[in-house]
């Protein structure tokens, strides 16, 4: 009988974090997390609002508090249950894609990490959906060809970056305030 009492008990436990996921008491936290479930070679953490809502979800190598070490999708959510990012992880760092969403739910950015750096394609969105930024990444830094655009797809600025920092000759496109 006590086996089963105390094993239930570990189960329900909760642990609780501020905003900036340092471990507090409950009258101080902004979520909390129950003991992670034990799956195949790590846990599966869940985290959730102090409404009951998940704020986060994915599997992690370890199970400790306030550093898990993740490996493959971790989704994050808003508090009205829409997507808020959904980050690839290898090993504890991001490789991968890592998408981040506005409050509404629909993409906001998308951009590609190889173990731990930006590194490839970066694509931004207006929250109507329509491309509003478009480059490559390099260990960090802005590199190649990169673009904006205004709401209705025309071009507004274009040019080119090299090791983070712009270089040769800029164009910008401006409206026709009058049409």
């Amino acid at each position: 009988m006590f086996f089963v009492a105390n094993t239930a008990n570990s189960q329900n436990k909760k642990t609780w974090f501020d905003a900036n996921w340092k471990v507090v008491s409950q009258d101080k936290a902004s979520y909390y997390r129950p003991t992670p479930q034990v799956k195949k070679s790590g846990y599966w953490i869940v985290d959730y609002y102090l409404n009951g809502k998940i704020q986060k979800e994915g599997f992690s190598l370890t199970a400790t508090a306030a550093d898990p070490s993740f490996d493959g999708l971790v989704k994050y959510y808003f508090e009205n249950g829409k997507p808020s990012q959904q980050i690839t992880f290898k090993n504890g760092k991001i490789d991968g894609v890592l998408k981040t969403y506005f409050l509404s739910g629909t993409l906001k950015s998308e951009t590609y990490y190889s173990e731990g750096f930006r590194e490839g394609r970066y694509s931004s969105y207006f929250e109507t959906g329509e491309l509003h930024e478009r480059g490559e990444y390099l260990k960090n830094l802005k590199e190649g060809n990169w673009k904006t655009y205004y709401r209705n797809g025309k071009i507004k600025e274009k040019g080119k970056y090299e090791k983070g920092e712009k270089i040769g000759i800029w164009k910008t496109y401006y409206k026709n305030v009058y049409k």
